[in-house]
């Protein structure tokens, strides 16, 4: 048996001792040697050989380790520094994504910057009329002893007409009224008459309750459609000299919710009725402990369809609030993100998901961001996703002219038959890298959902009208961190539901509030027999005029 040593010793990186250049002939003298006898077995040459031999082997193995952990320490690094530029853009950079200017386009700087506000030459909205508001007339005369000509000292004379002006007064003053109901005696003597007749109390919300109807309009309105704290609005009362303790609006809160539950239920059923909706979820904190939940955090969902928004509060994130809330449909389209919870709804086949591309966009952003290196390749990505919204957006435009529909539509559909084949084409390139690979297989594996919109026009491309939903209750989130009990988180999730159902609509949520809560006063403190009343999709053209918010005035001339 031969070795050759000086050839192994010479790939080693870590040699420990040195041996002779003659070694290999010694060893193979020995090696021979040993053929008739037992002589070279202690040889100390052998030896140091065959030590040598196995330092090489461990110093090799050490290598090879230290190599893969040296690897993985840089692919660690190089992720954090991805996610720290991540957080510093969304700690310090835009906040939205709507912009002029695209980073890394070449014509970017090109873009010219509009002004805020009244852009030059643009017509102006005017002054509005304010028709809607009550005008209280104030004559202002000159006073008696300057009604004289200053030089030669004779009188005015009044004359005809008046010279107006408006100012819109906001004048907040909260009373208390003291009602004093007459007695009456009787006169007659039936015994089936009481002595004394008093006159009836007028309905009120809550039976015994100090606080008058308006003062509860107001609380849900600042609440659950401004999305202030309730202790800020005490704060407000108070400078009108108004004390109202916590406790008297957190328990007539709690009488009062169960009077929308069967609002809340036409708007649920007319939810599940439509063909099209929009899903999303968020985080909404609940402070209150319940059986089998160590934490305060549930979530708040909602469905919206063009008549109704409709939002469930749940304590988990899991697919059984979708798959119960689907449960009767039949066939649907949902809009959704990419949410795993979601897709249990594929299963068997009533519901199509249709993927949001602006998801899809914000993952190209996101890697040109963390990755500056990758910038130009997203953003080619980037400028395909705008060109497939621009146009789609023609193509449902042309959707009443038959002719130009076609035309657009063959359009739409070359781009997008497009943009498949280059993912293929660059997920086939093995040299990609594993950010850019990753995004590509994650559109490969939802690009059936992302393509629902090809052949249903009436279908958004994004999941936006969702996300939109969601901006009054995250800024009441921010305010007012949540829900200090179950029921009121119950509580908020119906208002928002009813209030965002009625702005579809156009409706003005005080009008509807204050009639709607005078109606369950006037009905002993229950919901009122007849709420088709109270439906946008039930109520009469009167009624919808009578509660419709005034429509902003274009032009003044």
């Amino acid at each position: 048996m031969s070795f050759n040593v000086i050839s192994a010793l010479n790939n080693n990186s870590f040699p420990l001792i040195q041996i002779p250049n003659d070694l290999n002939e010694i060893v193979a003298e020995c090696n021979l040697n040993s053929k008739s006898s037992d002589a070279c077995k202690n040889c100390p040459i052998n030896k140091e050989y065959y030590i040598a031999l196995c330092e090489r082997g461990y110093w090799k193995a050490q290598h090879s380790k230290a190599t893969e952990r040296e690897e993985e320490l840089k692919k660690k690094i190089k992720e954090l520094e991805a996610k720290l530029r991540m957080r510093e853009k969304q700690l310090f950079g835009k906040k939205s994504e709507k912009s002029n200017k695209i980073e890394g386009q070449a014509n970017a700087d090109k873009i010219e910057k509009k002004n805020r506000g009244q852009q030059p030459g643009k017509p102006g909205h005017g002054h509005g009329k304010h028709d809607r508001l009550e005008v209280i007339e104030e004559v202002i005369e000159i006073p008696e002893e300057e009604r004289y000509c200053g030089i030669c000292g004779l009188p005015f004379e009044d004359f005809p007409g008046t010279e107006d002006s408006d100012d819109i007064v906001f004048n907040v003053k909260a009373h208390k009224r003291r009602r004093k109901r007459k007695r009456y005696k009787k006169t007659c003597k039936c015994p089936e008459t009481p002595g004394i007749i008093t006159a009836p109390l007028p309905p009120k919300l809550i039976l015994k309750g100090i606080l008058d109807t308006s003062v509860w309009v107001k609380i849900i309105l600042d609440k659950y459609y401004l999305y202030r704290p309730t202790f800020r609005f005490l704060r407000e009362l108070d400078l009108y000299d108004a004390d109202i303790p916590q406790g008297t609006v957190t328990g007539g809160l709690k009488k009062i919710a169960p009077l929308f539950n069967p609002i809340l239920k036409e708007i649920e059923e007319k939810n599940k009725r439509a063909f099209h909706w929009h899903g999303d979820e968020t985080r909404w904190q609940v402070f209150e402990l319940i059986e089998g939940k160590l934490t305060y955090r549930w979530y708040l969902w909602v469905f919206v369809t063009k008549d109704t928004v409709f939002f469930i509060l749940d304590p988990t994130r899991s697919a059984k609030v979708p798959k119960k809330h689907f449960a009767r449909v039949v066939k649907g389209i949902l809009s959704v993100d990419r949410y795993v919870a979601y897709k249990v709804l594929l299963k068997d086949g009533r519901i199509i998901l249709a993927f949001c591309w602006a998801h899809q966009r914000r993952d190209f952003i996101n890697l040109a961001n963390s990755y500056p290196e990758l910038e130009g390749w997203a953003f080619e990505w980037v400028e395909l996703i705008r060109n497939l919204y621009h146009l789609n957006d023609i193509r449902v435009s042309n959707l009443d002219d038959p002719e130009t529909f076609k035309e657009s539509d063959e359009k739409l559909r070359e781009a997008v038959l497009g943009m498949e084949e280059r993912i293929e084409r660059e997920l086939s390139q093995k040299k990609k890298d594993a950010e850019c690979e990753a995004i590509l297989k994650s559109m490969k594996n939802h690009w059936e959902g992302l393509t629902v919109f090809v052949d249903y026009p009436e279908v958004p491309m994004d999941n936006n009208l969702a996300e939109r939903m969601f901006r009054g209750p995250v800024v009441g989130r921010k305010n007012f961190y949540g829900s200090g009990a179950v029921w009121s988180g119950y509580f908020a999730a119906a208002m928002f539901s009813i209030f965002q159902t009625l702005e579809l609509s156009g409706l003005n949520q005080y009008l509807w509030l204050t009639e709607y809560l005078e109606a369950c006063a006037g009905n002993g403190a229950k919901p009122p027999d007849n709420i088709s009343r109270f439906l946008p999709w039930k109520m009469s053209k009167e009624r919808l005029r009578y509660f419709s918010k005034k429509p902003e005035i274009k032009d003044s001339s």
